[in-house]
């Protein structure tokens, strides 16, 4: 505790200490890791941020940065040895500045993706970064992982919506980088640097982020899918007939559906007719809403005349709007209840998808005895939440046998995609879940340069160690 005491004075914030505390931050949001921590700081300004730093490094202490520790890999989780510090910046969450004419909001890492789309909808904007756990992550957190969502298609994922970054370095130092400048070429591409290493090289504590016209009319649609080279086609289709408006275009299988119907009280299927894929499009328009949905109608009749799509629906309001939306972001909550489930989030060219999941699924299946395939993601951006869960009926107490086949099911599952140019973490980071399996299939001079970089920036080995390298 002595050492501790010395940490108390050197911060203006809340330092937490006893173990009832800091449990809420010492295990991940899956509760698949649990680690152990000296104690956990919530600082309120950069400033005290550095001060945490500096101490850290003065005393040899490991830093964990925490948002809103959603995070699916175990990156913002601290080891089991106890040495470390957790660094919570929930406590750092200001709106700094809001600027229409420059189209950018500068806010806190610790501002929940939700408060920052609530503030640029109250200016008139929109930020389009939207993700299921929008209301409890933060900003810090989905710069530090590139979040993704299910707006990537058209608005890109968090690195592209992002412009300028406040960080605090490994030694405690201060970047200020907070310009909001769509040009500028005066040297090394640091913001790009932070982003997306998960804590690993310092710890983003402010950006500023892009903002956009605020659409007039959103219009989604739910329809039936004859074969997944029918999604591709559709995906073509929309993005001819759509252009820029087209914000979204997920991917769900039948069996997803069905999870989603038995765990979810509210959810009705919208359609008439059962198939084995579906897709929910969204439109967004500054057109009235007449104009949008005679684009969105368009594109579904010429679709269901060439067979692409066989029923469809299209959202008259937005209660069945946000009914439709409910069956795709109610798929993990649904997952969750049915029982173990082995995740992956992967990315493929999207020409590779309809191959990879029917062979894949095929393989899968007929390798290991105990699965059942759970596939749907952000078709429109290559990325898949591939998932494989126990055969129905399988009992609880059987998830043994189950979760025994984890190593083997990922490491086929992703050869398979390495196979096909894919990637092993889209939108999820890798923390310490997929950290081995990416460094597995990593081009051997990226991993020498990102190792060059990490002790660069982190000679000490003190940010988030463990995770990503």
């Amino acid at each position: 505790m002595a050492l501790i005491d010395t940490l108390r004075n050197a911060f203006s914030g809340r330092l937490l200490t006893e173990s009832s505390d800091m449990a809420a931050f010492l295990t991940d949001w899956r509760g698949k890791w649990t680690g152990m921590a000296l104690a956990v700081a919530q600082p309120d300004g950069t400033e005290d941020v550095a001060a945490i730093i500096r101490w850290c490094r003065q005393n040899q202490v490991a830093v964990v940065p925490q948002g809103g520790n959603t995070g699916l890999c175990g990156g913002a989780t601290p080891s089991a040895e106890g040495r470390s510090l957790v660094l919570s910046l929930t406590r750092m969450n200001r709106v700094r500045a809001i600027d229409t004419s420059n189209n950018t909001i500068t806010v806190e890492a610790g501002l929940t993706l939700q408060r920052v789309q609530e503030a640029a909808r109250d200016a008139g904007r929109l930020f389009p970064l939207s993700l299921a756990a929008e209301g409890s992550c933060t900003i810090g957190g989905n710069l530090a992982t590139n979040a993704g969502g299910v707006q990537v298609l058209r608005y890109g994922n968090a690195r592209e919506l992002c412009l300028g970054l406040e960080v605090v370095t490994a030694d405690g130092r201060i970047w200020h980088g907070l310009k909001g400048l769509r040009k500028d070429n005066t040297g090394y591409d640091l913001r790009n640097l932070f982003i997306g290493s998960e804590g690993s090289l310092g710890v983003i504590t402010a950006a500023t982020l892009k903002l956009f016209p605020l659409p007039t009319t959103r219009i989604a649609a739910f329809v039936a899918l004859s074969s997944l080279e029918a999604a591709l086609a559709l995906l073509a289709l929309a993005q001819h007939h759509l252009g820029d408006g087209l914000t979204a275009f997920e991917l769900m299988s039948d069996t997803c559906i069905g999870l989603v119907e038995k765990h979810v009280a509210s959810a009705r299927f919208p359609l008439s007719e059962r198939a084995s894929w579906y897709a929910l499009i969204e439109l967004s328009s500054m057109d009235d809403e007449t104009t949008a949905g005679e684009l969105m109608q368009t594109m579904l009749a010429q679709a269901m005349e060439s067979g692409e799509v066989t029923d469809a629906t299209i959202a008259a309001s937005i209660a069945q709007a946000r009914a439709l939306w409910a069956l795709r972001e109610d798929m993990s909550e649904a997952q969750a209840a049915e029982g173990k489930t082995i995740k992956h989030d992967i990315s493929l060219p999207i020409s590779a998808i309809p191959e990879f999941v029917t062979s894949t699924n095929r393989a899968v299946v007929e390798r290991f005895a105990l699965a059942r395939m759970v596939v749907f993601g952000h078709l429109g951006d290559g990325n898949l939440h591939y998932n494989v869960s126990p055969p129905e009926g399988f009992g609880a107490d059987s998830a043994d046998a189950f979760v025994a086949q984890e190593a083997a099911i990922n490491l086929f599952v992703h050869d398979e995609v390495a196979r096909r140019g894919g990637s092993v973490s889209a939108e999820h980071g890798l923390g310490v879940l997929r950290r081995d399996e990416a460094a597995r299939y990593r081009d051997p001079t990226a991993d020498a340069l990102m190792n060059t970089l990490k002790s660069a920036l982190d000679p000490l080995n003190l940010m988030n160690p463990g995770k990503v390298l």
